[in-house]
């Protein structure tokens, strides 16, 4: 069976990224492994986990249970909070691969700034020294606002990619300014939003109808077509076959905007001065 494979895009580092992948949140272990292995079946060469996730063992038995060489499939990790430090980095690094049963990760981030200890620069800095040893491909942050990333940039230190909450609710248009500016890869987590809310929004709901195609596209389509990369979670083979099957129409660009007229406030919306782990 031939499977259709997302485009890459080209981080910083001339590192190819598939724009689209699988998210493994909240997944156990025994649902990590499953979803992976279908996931890779189906064409997914991007798979998105988190030491908080506790589910990297699940993912590293997927991984090797697909039929998918190693080399082919690019594998993300985030660490906590306890490991901002120049060496923590390199622990959670060593952490990750262990529990992957890897050699190298494809691209580590930090999952969240934690400004109130205020040690990510040297986290980051621990993150371009695994780089420089080869034990990670690419190197990135996650939830980092403008005024994290310029914290770094002011010092020369810029993350290959940015991943953050982005679908049609939250706009996050001073970021991904930033980001083009810089040369940061937006990746979007939750691109399918919160709950069902979103994707029963009128608006979507009439675009998916006139192209014959699940909201659920729509929205993911709506993220390709900026360049944004986005890991939708679903342990769902169906659901895996079509989030992946965005890559042979176009959104108009009048449904564009009517999709970019979507954001909103969201009070509830993880702020990440003051939330992280």
């Amino acid at each position: 069976m031939s499977v259709k494979l997302a485009p890459t895009l080209t981080l910083a580092n001339g590192v190819e990224i598939p724009q689209l992948g699988l998210g493994t949140w909240p997944m156990n272990d025994a649902e990590a492994s499953q979803a992976v292995t279908t996931a890779l079946e189906l064409g997914y060469r991007l798979i998105d986990t988190a030491e908080n996730y506790e589910n990297e063992r699940g993912v590293g038995e997927g991984i090797r249970n697909a039929s998918i060489p190693r080399d082919q499939v690019f594998v993300t990790t985030k660490f906590n909070r306890q490991w901002h430090s120049f060496d923590g980095a390199r622990e959670a690094c060593e952490a990750s691969l262990q529990r992957l049963g890897l050699d190298y990760i494809d691209l580590l981030l930090i999952h969240w700034p934690n400004p109130d200890q205020d040690r990510f620069v040297e986290a980051f800095l621990g993150l371009v020294n695994l780089l420089d040893k080869g034990l990670v491909r690419a190197i990135g942050t996650s939830n980092f606002k403008p005024a994290h990333l310029q914290r770094l940039l002011d010092l020369g230190l810029a993350p290959h990619l940015n991943q953050i909450q982005l679908d049609p609710y939250h706009r996050r248009d001073d970021l991904i300014a930033l980001h083009q500016q810089q040369g940061i890869q937006t990746q979007a987590w939750r691109p399918l939003g919160c709950g069902g809310d979103m994707l029963n929004d009128p608006v979507i709901t009439g675009i998916a109808a006139q192209h014959q195609r699940t909201t659920a596209q729509i929205v993911l389509r709506w993220a390709m077509q900026q360049g944004i990369a986005a890991a939708p979670k679903s342990a769902n083979p169906q659901r895996m076959a079509e989030n992946l099957n965005l890559f042979d129409f176009e959104l108009s660009t009048e449904e564009m905007a009517a999709l970019d007229q979507l954001g909103r406030d969201d009070p509830d919306m993880l702020d990440a001065d003051n939330f992280g782990h």
